[in-house]
């Protein structure tokens, strides 16, 4: 049944979107989700998405109606799969996705034959299973892009410290039960950061 998830920008705003049977699934509250779009802004038109555990396709859907070029949705439930791709077609947006059904950490030992501009990790609540996606894209950075973002939605309990060799976290915003942390590649991160001080250097002279 049509659930109370909707998009909330661009050429399927407003379109109400299923929901998985059984409440598997962790939703991304609106608040949230507007949030997330805020601040991925323009990096998303023309973006190449992965959703992992993508559940409804939410996230993934709501970038695809903001202009981004191709999303892959994963999620080993059949229930979840069935549910994006009715959403996909409910908002007319599956011409520009594929939705696997396969499990994530599976999926994620073989690289992609073109890498991601967005990861979206928000795997089930209190199994640690973002941090063990989050490690294989870090051991593997040919997932992502140049420029590209590694988005992991949590709840703020589950927060723990990690260590991570290729990847920085850049950011993290709290909006209730859902906390987003950002991160980008460590070398990308350095490279902005001495050409920032080359810059200011240079106003010092």
């Amino acid at each position: 049944m049509v659930g109370r998830l909707r998009v909330i920008g661009g050429q399927a705003r407003g379109r109400k979107l299923y929901s998985v049977p059984g409440d598997i699934t962790r939703p991304i509250t609106d608040r949230a989700k507007e949030a997330l779009f805020g601040i991925l802004s323009d990096e998303v038109r023309g973006a190449r998405v992965l959703d992992l555990f993508a559940g409804t396709g939410a996230v993934g859907i709501e970038a695809l109606s903001r202009g981004a070029a191709w999303c892959t949705f994963t999620d080993r439930s059949r229930a979840a799969v069935r549910t994006v791709r009715r959403n996909l077609e409910q908002t007319d947006l599956g011409g520009k996705a594929e939705v696997l059904r396969r499990d994530a950490f599976r999926f994620l030992r073989r690289l992609p034959d073109e890498p991601y501009d967005i990861v979206y990790i928000a795997p089930p609540q209190y199994h640690g299973m973002w941090r063990r996606a989050l490690e294989m894209v870090d051991a593997a950075p040919g997932w992502l892009a140049r420029s590209g973002l590694v988005v992991v939605q949590i709840h703020p309990r589950e927060d723990e410290p990690l260590t991570l060799q290729h990847l920085q976290e850049t950011d993290r915003r709290t909006y209730g039960s859902v906390q987003l942390q950002f991160y980008e590649l460590r070398e990308v991160r350095d490279e902005r950061a001495d050409a920032q001080d080359g810059i200011d250097n240079r106003g010092e002279l």
